[in-house]
C-alpha cells in the first residue's frame, strides 16, 4: 500500500520528513504546507534543494483540509512557545482530524490525558467527526525517556522506581537563536523568568506526559506530578560556539519532573541537566544519559551524549515510520501504549 502524505511545515524536521516521503516507494508526498508567502507556490524541490517534484507548496490551510491525503505529518515550531496563539497547534490538529486526515505530530500531546478533559474531548471529538486517528511522537520525549523504560520493564518481575537522566552540554552547539533566544541561556535571571513564563508550560507538559505514560504503562499508580527547576549563573564570561555567555547570566538549567503515588513517593522521575558550557554548575550531575529501573531485577542503560548523530532527522523518522500503524489503526487517540512496535519502514 502507498500512503499519501501531506507535510505540515518545512523546517529542518519537516524537510527531512518531506524528503523521505518523496524517496520511499511506500509513500507519496501530495503537499507541503508552509508559513511564509515567499515559500508558497514553489515546487517542493526548490524548498528541499532537490530536482523538481511536481508537488507545489501552499500556505493555505484549506488546501490541507481538502487534500486527498492519508496522513498529515505536523511538525511546526510549537505554538505554545513561538506562536501568537498558544492553542493554535491544538486547533489546527483538530481541524485536520475533523476533515478526515490522520495526524502525526511532534509538538506535544503525546499523552494528552495529562492536559485534562478539555484537550482530550477536543481531540476525541475531532477524531470521531473525521473517522481519523491522532498520534504524537518525538525523540525525548517520545523515545529515550518513555519507550526505553517501557521496553526495559518487560524484563522486570517488579518495578519500584524509574529514573531517566538526560545530561547535555551545548558548549559546541553553534546557534545563538536556539541557545540564547529559545532556551534562555545568557539571560539575566529576570529576563530568564520572563522567557520561561511562556516556555515552561510547554516543557512541563511534554515531560509530564512522558512521566505519566511510563507510570500508566507499567502500572505504578502515579496520581500527582511534581515539577522543580533551578538555574545556575556563570561565574565568569564563558566562550561557546553560540557566543559569549556573560558572567551573572544563566549558564545551566536543572529540571526535574516527578510522578508521585498517593503516599507522595516518587515512582517515575525524568531529570534533565542542560549546560551551555562544561564549567557551568560543577556540582550538578555529570556523565551519560541513563535510564535506571529499581526493582527485581535492577536495570540500567547508559547513552553517550552523541547517541544519535542527527536528532532532528531521528524525530522526523519516528513520525514517518509510524505512518502505517497510525493510518491502519481504528479512529481515536493512539499513544505508544496503543500502537504496535514501530520499526523502520524502509
Amino acid at each position: 500500500m502507498t500512503y499519501r502524505v501531506f507535510q505540515w511545515a518545512s523546517g529542518t524536521v519537516g524537510g527531512h520528513a518531506a524528503r523521505v516521503a518523496l524517496e520511499r516507494d511506500s509513500l507519496e508526498l501530495v503537499g507541503l504546507h508552509v508559513y511564509s508567502d515567499d515559500k508558497a507556490g514553489l515546487d517542493v524541490g526548490e524548498i528541499l534543494n532537490l530536482p523538481p517534484t511536481g508537488v507545489v507548496t501552499s500556505n493555505d490551510k484549506a488546501r490541507v483540509l481538502e487534500a486527498d491525503a492519508d496522513v498529515v505529518i505536523h511538525v511546526p515550531l510549537a505554538s505554545m512557545v513561538y506562536g501568537e496563539d498558544p492553542e493554535q497547534d491544538l486547533k489546527d490538529i483538530c481541524d485536520i482530524l475533523a476533515a478526515g486526515k490522520n495526524v502525526i505530530t511532534v509538538v506535544g500531546y503525546m499523552y494528552p490525558k495529562v492536559y485534562g478533559a478539555g484537550v482530550m474531548d477536543a481531540l476525541e471529538r475531532a477524531c470521531e467527526q473525521g473517522g481519523s486517528t491522532f498520534h504524537s511522537t518525538g525523540l525525548n520525549p517520545g523515545w529515550m525517556g518513555d519507550l526505553i523504560p517501557l521496553t526495559m520493564s518487560a524484563l522486570a518481575e517488579r518495578v519500584d522506581h524509574v529514573h531517566v537522566l538526560e545530561i547535555s552540554d551545548f558548549e559546541y552547539y553553534p546557534s545563538p537563536e536556539i541557545m540564547f533566544e529559545s532556551m534562555g541561556f545568557n539571560s539575566t535571571p529576570e529576563a530568564f523568568e520572563q522567557q520561561n513564563a511562556r516556555r515552561s508550560p510547554w516543557l512541563n507538559g511534554l515531560f509530564s506526559e512522558s512521566v505519566q505514560m511510563v507510570a500508566d504503562g507499567i502500572g505504578l499508580d502515579v496520581t500527582e506530578l511534581s515539577i522543580n527547576m533551578q538555574t545556575a549563573l556563570a561565574d565568569t564570561d564563558l566562550e561557546t560556539a553560540s557566543g559569549t555567555v556573560k558572567a551573572g547570566t544563566v549558564a545551566a538549567q536543572h529540571w526535574k519532573w516527578s510522578g508521585l503515588n498517593a503516599a507522595g513517593e516518587e515512582k517515575v522521575v525524568h531529570e534533565t541537566v542542560w549546560r551551555i558550557h562544561h564549567d557551568a554548575a560543577p556540582d550538578w550531575p555529570r556523565g551519560k544519559h541513563s535510564v535506571k529501573i529499581s526493582g527485581s531485577p535492577a536495570m540500567k542503560i547508559e547513552f553517550e551524549a552523541d547517541y544519535v548523530s542527527d536528532g532532528l532527522l531521528a524525530t522526523a523518522m519516528h513520525a514517518i515510520n509510524a505512518i502505517p500503524h497510525v493510518v491502519d489503526a481504528e479512529p481515536g487517540i493512539k499513544t505508544f501504549l496503543d500502537l504496535p512496535w514501530i520499526f523502520s519502514q524502509q
